[in-house]
């Protein structure tokens, strides 16, 4: 059960049990807020105006909005992008021109929610064979702070494709 604590007029609620953050930050490198109104078919902003779009459901293809699925696969993708680079630094390559895709899944489950998600990313390196890319995708998935959201609840496929001289002959 959750633990509620007051604090200035308002209620934090405290997750434990099964839905815990398992791994406390130990320190804050950056923080951000985003405002919903409308839901699904409202807008979404956050607090320093950078970010401020319209929403629509994914099947209805409003032009000039997005949906919660299509954010969630931008930042999970430059997030990753980031830690491919990280890692491979650690073993003296480039992975710069990574170019990594986010496929975000949205649909239906046997649980009582009733809807979740799944994730595919797949990773191309110029230069690079599958082979060779996939031990640096699991290695960025370890510290990719996106992959470590959602271990263990949202399924994710890491996908290393070919991109070496021979590939594109």
């Amino acid at each position: 059960m959750p633990t509620a604590v007051r604090a200035r007029g308002s209620v934090l609620v405290e997750q434990d049990g099964p839905y815990a953050m398992t791994v406390p930050l130990t320190r804050s490198l950056y923080r951000t807020t985003a405002h919903a109104d409308g839901g699904r078919t409202g807008s979404v902003r956050t607090d320093d105006g950078r970010l401020d779009v319209r929403l629509a459901p994914p099947r209805k293809k409003v032009p000039g909005t997005t949906n919660p699925e299509q954010l969630f696969a931008a930042g999970f993708a430059a997030c990753f992008t980031s830690a491919l680079a990280e890692v491979a630094a650690e073993f003296g390559a480039d992975a710069s021109a990574a170019r990594v895709a986010c496929e975000v899944q949205l649909g239906t489950t046997d649980t009582p929610a009733g809807y979740g998600l799944a994730v595919a990313l797949t990773v191309s390196l110029p230069g690079w064979r599958a082979t060779d890319l996939q031990p640096l995708l699991h290695r960025a998935d370890a510290v990719c702070p996106y992959s470590q959201a959602v271990r263990g609840n949202v399924p994710l496929t890491l996908l290393a494709v070919d991109d070496s001289p021979a590939d594109r002959a």
